[in-house]
């Protein structure tokens, strides 16, 4: 049980007892700053019978015993304790007993602060001595200090031990409360982007027939709004963290994908996510000007590492343009439009006189995903440019049909089951045929002025055969999408790039789907994916096994996963509006909805999203309907 505030978290386990063990604790920026937090009442831990996620960043535990004598079977006694991940818990007791108690109250605390890497790879020293410090413990070491204070003071500080002591006098149906506040020595509470006032989300909510749409949207925003982060060098620009609890840090192709899934939520997350990554941007030297650096990443059995740096290179003026759409302010548009160029030049220079992006640069193989991307930077780019009166749109457009053309010919292999996309294509001339989960970036086009989608790189017949192939029992795992189809060599349901169910690459298949016209495929992953989600709690995880849904299972979680993490979070929103269609043109005032016909979920309602910088909120009936309930003054509304 993960609380996130960040940069606090508090990971438990159910029993709600902070042992030690495992990654348990209380964290602030990647450090354990309390590791062992275990309550004892009367001399007993209490049993535990009850623990929750009320919030992202809160948990409930609630725990019985009998303190009196003469009760009989029945517990007399409740302890609840509400943990923060800013770094506070809240112990209550509460009697039940007909006479007064007296209760001794002991809370054991320890700690190594330990960085979190040390911690999930078993290489943690022993607890660190403690002192009592003003009203409780103070811990120092070489890697830095930590303290807990108490509130009302402990009667008792036995620092040898790590032991507050309180004792409390409890009238029949009476209270005592205790509140602990960890945090490293001198420093004041957790500021956490998502809790200010001035949050980049809107707080979106869903209704509708189906029973998950309202838990699923709620978490997914709340999660979000965990997951941000501040640029510490220029504090009004916020961004994702990848996820918790492994990658609490900036990942540059995740945080651009996030936010662009996120826009219905407001352009305000592209803005800093876009200024933030701006300022990482190379210069020089050529070829890897305009570049936006970023690591390697893992692409399964079949291909070499990636590099996301490309990923991100390219998604940078697909947000910005995007984010335009959306309601974007022209004077943040302008200023952003330098570092889109910049990418747009390293994408013309990466290419030179060839048609297809390598990736990795130089030498790597042409992968189907990069196509894809480079594709849509282009069309979106060319389109950004125009609309700006910068010069550079024609020749990204007619770049953008070589490519076209060319990989409809060079990259799609013929079969008796009517073909596949290759996975990539190496420096010979090879064809990598694999069929993964890669293969939906050819359904995510873009979108254009006028809320036109873009072209893509496949034809119309190519086009259904893909939407078959993912609607197929080899890539449906009846909980999402397979990253590699079920029969492909080298299949394993746990690979994190070779089987197992990323719900990014889910959502983003169910969105192209439905924005091509295959809603049968899209709808079956879709209701996999949202009971996925219930089982999951609605949080839903980066990935989990692609083992096959059969009656009474229940999705098998990734242990190395994060949960949440910004691209799982922002899915849940993409997966809610893909169904609404929602196609804005802020700067021509127009917005234009194209529902899914065949109304998976039933009547759908989604309120608090924003275009063109105001509230928008929209009704889907079970007929495919939509009706726009609020819009902004002077928004143009077609259907």
């Amino acid at each position: 049980m993960i609380c996130i505030a960040l940069p606090g978290l508090a990971i438990s386990t159910d029993q709600g007892q902070l042992t030690g063990q495992g990654l348990e604790g209380f964290y602030r920026a990647g450090k354990r700053v309390l590791s062992r937090c275990q309550v004892r009442v009367a001399g007993r831990e209490p049993l535990a019978i009850h623990a929750r996620m009320t919030a992202a960043d809160q948990a409930r535990f609630v725990g019985t015993l009998r303190a009196s004598p003469d009760s009989g079977p029945d517990p007399d006694v409740v302890v609840e304790r509400i943990r923060h991940a800013e770094g506070t818990e809240r112990i209550t007791l509460r009697s039940a007993a007909v006479r007064p108690l007296r209760l001794p109250v002991e809370v054991a605390l320890g700690t190594d602060l330990a960085p979190l890497g040390a911690i999930a790879s078993g290489a943690t020293g022993p607890e660190l001595s403690a002192s009592v410090h003003d009203s409780g413990l103070r811990w120092s070491s070489a890697a830095g200090n930590a303290c807990v204070t108490a509130e009302p003071p402990p009667s008792d500080a036995l620092a040898s031990a790590g032991l507050l002591r309180w004792e409390f006098e409890l009238p029949p149906g009476g209270s005592a409360s205790v509140e602990l506040r960890v945090r490293p020595d001198g420093a004041g509470p957790v500021r956490a982007v998502g809790r200010a006032a001035t949050t980049p989300l809107a707080p979106a909510r869903a209704a509708g027939d189906h029973p998950g749409v309202q838990a699923l949207l709620r978490t997914s925003v709340e999660d979000l709004q965990a997951l941000l982060l501040r640029d510490p060098a220029h504090p009004s620009d916020s961004h994702l963290a990848a996820g918790v609890p492994w990658r609490c840090g900036l990942a540059p192709a995740e945080a651009l994908a996030a936010a662009r899934m996120a826009l219905p939520l407001g352009t305000r997350l592209a803005t800093g996510t876009l200024r933030t990554l701006a300022r990482t941007q190379l210069q020089a030297p050529a070829p890897r000007a305009g570049m936006i650096p970023g690591p390697r990443r893992d692409a399964g059995t079949h291909l070499p590492p990636s590099c996301t740096g490309t990923e991100a290179t390219l998604l940078f003026p697909v947000l910005l343009a995007e984010a335009r759409r959306w309601g974007l302010p022209e004077q943040e548009a302008e200023e952003l439009l330098p570092s889109a160029e910049q990418c747009l030049a390293w994408l013309r220079n990466s290419v030179g006189d060839g048609t297809y992006l390598c990736d990795p640069q130089p030498g790597g193989p042409a992968r189907c995903e990069t196509q894809a991307h480079a594709h849509r930077a282009a069309l979106l780019g060319a389109d950004l440019l125009d609309s700006s009166g910068r010069p550079g749109g024609a020749w990204l457009r007619e770049w953008a049909r070589s490519l076209r053309a060319s990989f409809q010919q060079e990259f799609w292999i013929d079969d008796l089951g009517g073909g596949r996309p290759a996975a990539a294509r190496l420096s010979d001339g090879r064809l990598v045929p694999h069929l993964g989960a890669s293969a939906v970036h050819l359904l995510d086009t873009g979108l254009l002025g006028g809320g036109e989608q873009a072209p893509g790189l496949l034809d119309k017949v190519q086009t259904e055969q893909l939407a078959r192939l993912l609607g197929g029992p080899a890539m449906d795992s009846g909980w999402g999408l397979r990253g590699l189809g079920a029969k492909e060599a080298g299949h394993n349901p746990f690979g994190h790039r070779s089987g197992a169910v990323r719900v990014h690459e889910t959502a983003v298949a169910v969105a192209g789907l439905i924005a091509a016209g295959y809603e049968k495929e899209a709808n079956a992953l879709l209701r996999g994916t949202l009971a996925a989600a219930e089982a999951f709690g609605h949080r839903m995880p980066e990935m989990y096994a692609g083992e096959q849904r059969t009656d009474g299972s229940a999705p098998l979680p990734h242990p190395a996963a994060c949960r949440p993490a910004a691209t799982a979070a922002a899915a849940g929103v993409q997966l809610l509006t893909a169904l609404v269609g929602i196609r804005p043109d802020a700067p021509a005032g127009t917005v234009t909805l194209r529902p899914a016909r065949s109304a998976p979920l039933g009547e759908i309602v989604l309120t608090g999203l924003r275009v063109a910088g105001a509230p928008f909120s929209v009704r889907v009936g079970r007929l495919g309907l939509a009706m726009v309930e609020e819009a902004a003054d002077g928004l143009q509304l077609g259907v």
